[in-house]
């Protein structure tokens, strides 16, 4: 999963910048002390294990400080010179000296196969056991070790090993309890994204309505005022015009499968109400048409719907190339309902004696 990936890239990298400083304390604060004071046969090649391994956190430092992952080639050649260092700095110790202070390099080593090995345990388990392995054979071939001495360096062993591989387990606590924290992040991102969708949801119904009602509210107080006559055939179209608007309106909220179809019904069923004789032929597969441009589609039925006497005919046409909304009806000739095109939607009016046709058409590969 990339969110479990994510977490684990995460871990290893808040992981490696510890690692980088441990290791460079330990070598730098505990280990120099050693190589100095005590006597190496031969002393370079106990210097040279000591400046191979602090090149090694110096090229793992370039990547980690910039928390990027390690290339393999790095961790190939890194763990080879890291364990052949090992060998070397172990091998001119002084007699009966293994595991204890002047051999610096056990405990360090470990320090540096985690900073090389972290996101490969497999490798870093095989590395670990061969470091042991030799360290401990060149323990038993330098000297014929007592009680006492096998003992304690059971117990140096042992406990560096311990220490060292602690590491693992916890790094695969944070990375667990990172995934956790990503994926609740995550959903709370989500909600957050859906809480504002709505919101804007909301704001966009509330300007679609107020403005639909700014158009009726003043028809209505202008009739409950007497300023306008029920029985003038004006504001009998006005009224079925803003019947129309509203009844549109709210068929644009509904969930169906095929929201143009049904906001041009919704119209359909107002002017039948009306007692208009209606006709409604859809042809084409459904397309996904924006809700803006429903609204400016659906136009010309609105308009046209209100100004129809007595019978009109309402086409919905669909093609992989446009989408077409077509209405005549006998509405006479007033040039009132002509609605406007925009850059979306074209619109032609057209008049045939008593008949108006009304037609909007939205291109679909122009979207």
């Amino acid at each position: 999963m990339p969110e479990s990936r994510a977490a684990r890239d995460h871990v290893h990298s808040t992981m490696r910048i510890a690692l980088l400083c441990v290791t460079g304390v330990v070598q730098f604060g505990l280990c120099v002390r050693p190589l100095v004071e005590y006597e190496y046969r031969p002393k370079w090649v106990a210097v040279a294990a000591f400046t191979a391994l602090a090149l090694v956190t110096a090229a793992c430092g370039v990547w980690v400080v910039r928390r990027k992952p390690i290339p393999a080639a790095v961790v190939v050649v890194g763990t080879a010179v890291t364990l052949a260092a090992s060998a070397g700095a172990t091998r001119v110790l002084p007699p009966g000296q293994h595991f204890g202070t002047p051999d610096w390099s056990f405990g360090l080593v470990g320090w540096h196969l985690l900073l090389l090995l972290l996101d490969r345990v497999p490798v870093l388990l095989t590395a670990m056991a061969v470091h042991l392995t030799v360290s401990v054979g060149q323990f038993l071939l330098a000297v014929v070790p007592d009680r006492a001495g096998i003992g304690a360096a059971g117990i140096v062993a042992f406990g560096t090993a311990s220490i060292q591989l602690a590491v693992v387990p916890i790094s695969r606590m944070l990375h667990h309890r990172t995934r956790q924290a990503m994926s609740v992040a995550a959903e709370q991102e989500q909600l957050t994204t859906r809480v504002m969708a709505v919101e804007q949801w909301e704001r966009e119904q509330r300007s679609v309505f107020a403005g639909q009602l700014g158009v009726t509210l003043p028809l209505l107080a202008d009739l409950a005022d007497g300023v306008l006559d029920p029985r003038d055939d004006d504001t009998r179209r006005r009224c079925s015009l803003a019947a129309t608007q509203l009844r549109r309106l709210f068929a644009e909220n509904d969930e169906v499968p095929d929201p143009l179809v049904h906001e041009v019904t919704a119209c359909v069923d107002e002017a039948e109400r009306r007692g208009i004789e209606v006709s409604l032929a859809v042809s084409g597969a459904a397309v996904a048409v924006p809700p803006e441009v429903r609204r400016e589609l659906t136009s010309p039925v609105v308009a046209t719907l209100a100004a129809a006497r007595s019978h009109a005919r309402v086409s919905v046409l669909r093609t992989h190339e446009d989408v077409r909304v077509a209405v005549m009806a006998d509405a006479g000739t007033d040039t009132d309902m002509v609605t406007a095109a925009s850059a979306q939607v074209a619109v032609d009016y057209d008049t045939y004696g008593e008949y108006v046709r009304m037609e909007a058409r939205w291109q679909t590969r122009s979207s």
